[in-house]
């Protein structure tokens, strides 16, 4: 067993995350139909927590094991150390959850020692790729910038996520939640650095064409991207008494979230010729969906940006259709896409693998599209309740959105079903390609 397996072995793990993450997320969805489902084995404040670590784990995985194949990292010993350190801290980190020991904060449950080899990793990956980028520092296109990027923020924000440890901010209400909301929102911002740089990056191999990953306008939108992680999370703190700057700053900000990728798409779709989107078929289809759900997105965060808006969204299912937009319209998208252009690189795909892929994909479109406008109706009847309907009491409320509940997990089904047509074939032929130990 060689070390240059370890790119496709991050990846590999990223896609059973992903398949348990949907697992999770769907039996989260039947306790909102039968509340008492598996609930002494899974309660939801264990479901819960779970669906969000494997599909993190499935986006930041796949984005890693992306980046290490597309690099070449000069040191492959510490690739294997960065893998098997993960690997195990995961496996923490699930039993943790599953013995109900929830000693963190909201998005970040797991006990916070496990901060300390989580943010080893990253500073790990951090050296490697550094060590192995910096010598051609001077002609680094966009997507390298993007990853650089996204690595040193990781391990700042990671690091601020936990900064509730320290008694100035676990002892005063006000800073603790707006530290948490301002990490948690700079913290997918910086694994958006890693995942937009990807899709720069596959679609400049695609094309064949570096041109526009180093034009003035891709280092135009990369900085105002940048500009997106390090300041646009103040959208979500709007309802704590802060600075009316800050407000003010984050409303202008949010307004150009997302515009950034929609457009990077629109152009390399326009250049693109249509033997190169032959010869990366499925990759290329996967990108132009992640465009067409950058969009619908683009929408609906300028939408929940405004905060008059933002006071009725604030905690109701359109801010859960705004997040599964994200990870599952745009990152898992562009992440399959990536996954799909190695594996187109390697070894194609056969006639009979891409018609289940492509069958996967639409009952998954389908299903997601669905499902998302699902969580559009679910927000708007309690926004409305919230504010307008308080003499029914939150139960009657609740048991008023059953036969919502059942369309929304039978459209959960159809998410679960296609993807796992699509990693299936994935996982088959990655294991080909490791099985071949192909020098990466």
């Amino acid at each position: 067993m060689t070390n240059n397996k370890y790119p496709f072995y991050f990846i590999t793990v990223g896609l059973i995350s992903l398949m348990l993450g949907l697992l999770c997320g769907l039996l989260a969805g039947f306790q909102y139909i039968v509340p008492s489902f598996i609930k002494e084995v899974l309660p939801f404040n264990a479901i819960r927590p779970l669906h969000t670590f494997f599909v993190v784990s499935w986006i930041l995985l796949s984005a890693i094991g992306g980046i290490y194949y597309y690099i070449k990292p000069v040191n492959q010993n510490l690739i294997k150390v960065h893998f098997w350190l993960f690997i195990v801290t995961g496996i923490g980190i699930i039993f943790s959850y599953l013995s109900k020991n929830f000693a963190g904060k909201e998005y970040l449950e797991f006990p916070s020692y496990f901060y300390f080899p989580i943010v080893l990793g990253w500073i790990i990956f951090g050296i490697n790729y550094f060590k192995t980028m910096l010598p051609n520092f001077k002609n680094w296109p966009v997507y390298y910038w993007m990853w650089a990027t996204g690595i040193v923020f990781m391990i700042y924000h990671f690091t601020e996520a936990h900064l509730w440890m320290l008694p100035y901010f676990r002892d005063n209400f006000i800073q603790n939640i707006a530290m948490q909301w301002k990490s948690g929102g700079s913290y997918v911002g910086s694994w958006n650095m890693l995942v937009y740089g990807t899709a720069l990056f596959v679609m400049s191999k695609i094309s064949k064409n570096e041109s526009y990953a180093q034009s003035k306008k891709a280092f135009f939108f990369y900085f105002l991207g940048l500009t997106n992680l390090m300041f646009g999370w103040a959208h979500h703190i709007y309802i704590i008494p802060t600075a009316p700057w800050i407000r003010y700053l984050a409303y202008a900000i949010s307004m150009t979230e997302w515009i950034i990728l929609f457009s990077i798409i629109y152009d390399w779709k326009k250049s693109l010729s249509e033997e190169k989107k032959i010869e990366f078929s499925f990759a290329y289809k996967l990108m132009l969906i992640a465009d067409f759900w950058v969009f619908l997105n683009i929408i609906l965060a300028l939408l929940i940006s405004i905060p008059s808006i933002n006071l009725f969204t604030h905690g109701t299912h359109i801010t859960v259709a705004h997040s599964m937009g994200t990870t599952i319209g745009i990152n898992t998208l562009i992440l399959l896409s990536s996954i799909a252009y190695i594996i187109e690189t390697e070894n194609p795909f056969t006639k009979s693998s891409l018609k289940k892929l492509t069958l996967g994909i639409k009952i998954f479109h389908i299903s997601f599209v669905l499902f998302w406008i699902t969580l559009l109706i679910l927000g708007v009847k309690k926004g409305y309740w919230t504010f307008f309907s308080q003499h029914i009491s939150f139960g009657k409320f609740q048991d008023s959105l059953h036969w919502m509940y059942v369309v929304f997990t039978s459209f959960g089904i159809g998410i679960l079903v296609g993807l796992y047509v699509v990693i299936f074939e994935f996982l088959k032929r990655l294991k080909s390609i490791s099985k071949n130990n192909i020098e990466i």
